[in-house]
């Protein structure tokens, strides 16, 4: 049995789903790439019993057939291969030879009968979007979400299907980011909560366009359909906290800045903030925002001011830089509002306009004052 792919094709479809594939596995054959092929196409999976990936691609082929093999030794190969087509041939004890335009080389492949079997759409709720609209849901909210294994309804980003949409929500407990793209229909409402591992794999392997995704999901997985890309992911079974009570309904005071100017402020003076809470203080007057930071250990002093528009009392407040940072990142237009209240409450961060069919809040918990 044999068939024939581009090698540079191949090789950027495998790096796709190469990240599923876990270094610590106790299964030798989840070190594996699943090949099934077929004329004119061949579909690779990767898994590590929590995350099924596949991709398909184009071939030159007239049989059918499947192959186990080692990710290592062919992703190291194809990366070492100018474009051209490559020849694999597989016996009936699943020898791989591969053959280059000036070389062979052989791989001892795995039974595939060996390789998990994927789990099935059972009992599942379905609806569509947008690849962009996920791509973006994920880019603006993943950067929140917790990596404390002790709390693990935080190390995902909650789903919350509703009837003006889907909102995507995160949180480390120090920072909240809630996401809604109204340009989603739902027909039933539900909710449930993605792990950060499936979601960084998905941000990276969607394309960013008006591709239609179709998505189901039971009370143990989520099925993301792509034309060219399938994931499979099991759901974390924990309860979401109720982030509604959180967020402050009553905060009165309106910060706005230059988003660029703010973010390289921060930059610079977080440089000598303390390490271990990057803080820095805000001093905010009618049109002057005055940022300090200290490290006591190392006598480390920085200080910037910047024009801004306060429509609230003169107030001083502490935030971690490294979380408005983050947070800046997300944000596309060119001036951001900071909803304050007082220096022991949470303050709100949005754009200064949003996005069609969308609706961001950033949330961060301040710090305590040096005093």
């Amino acid at each position: 049995m044999k068939f024939i792919v581009s090698s540079s094709t191949l090789s950027k479809q495998l790096q796709l789903v190469n990240g599923v594939i876990s270094s610590n596995t106790v299964l030798p054959i989840l070190e594996d790439f699943l090949f099934e092929y077929s004329p004119k196409k061949l579909v690779v999976t990767t898994t590590d019993l929590e995350t099924v990936m596949k991709v398909e691609l184009e071939i030159e082929c007239s049989e059918k057939g499947r192959v186990c093999i080692p990710h290592k030794v062919l992703a190291d190969y194809l990366k070492n291969i100018a474009d051209q087509p490559l020849t694999f041939n597989i016996d009936e004890n699943f020898a791989i030879d591969i053959t280059s335009d000036n070389g062979k080389y052989k791989i001892m492949g795995e039974n595939p009968d060996n390789f998990p079997k994927e789990p099935s759409v059972d009992d599942s709720t379905n609806f569509s979007m947008s690849s962009t609209a996920l791509v973006t849901a994920i880019n603006k909210t993943l950067f929140a979400v917790s990596t404390d294994d002790l709390r693990p309804a935080m190390t995902g980003v909650f789903v919350e299907l509703a009837k003006d949409g889907v909102q995507f929500v995160s949180t480390d407990a120090h920072k909240l980011v809630k996401y809604l793209r109204k340009d989603v229909t739902v027909k039933t409402e539900g909710s449930f909560i993605v792990p950060r591992k499936p979601l960084g794999l998905l941000k990276n392997a969607l394309p960013d366009n008006d591709d239609n995704l179709e998505l189901s999901y039971n009370e143990s997985h989520l099925y993301i359909n792509h034309p060219k890309l399938k994931l499979i992911c099991r759901l974390i079974d924990a309860r979401f906290p109720d982030y509604k009570v959180v967020v402050p309904t009553d905060n009165p005071y309106k910060l706005t800045l230059s988003k660029n100017d703010f973010q390289g402020a921060l930059r610079r003076v977080n440089v000598f903030a303390n390490k271990s809470t990057n803080q820095v203080a805000l001093t905010v007057s009618s049109n002057e925002l005055q940022m300090a930071a200290q490290d006591v250990d190392f006598s480390f002093e920085g200080n910037e001011r910047m024009n801004c528009s306060f429509d609230g009392d003169d107030m001083q407040i502490a935030f971690n830089a490294k979380f408005l940072i983050e947070m800046l990142n997300v944000v596309e237009t060119p001036e951001i509002i900071i909803e304050l209240s007082t220096s022991t409450r949470a303050g709100i961060l949005k754009p200064s306009e949003q996005g069609k069919n969308e609706d961001l809040l950033m949330l961060v918990m301040p710090l305590m004052l040096n005093n």
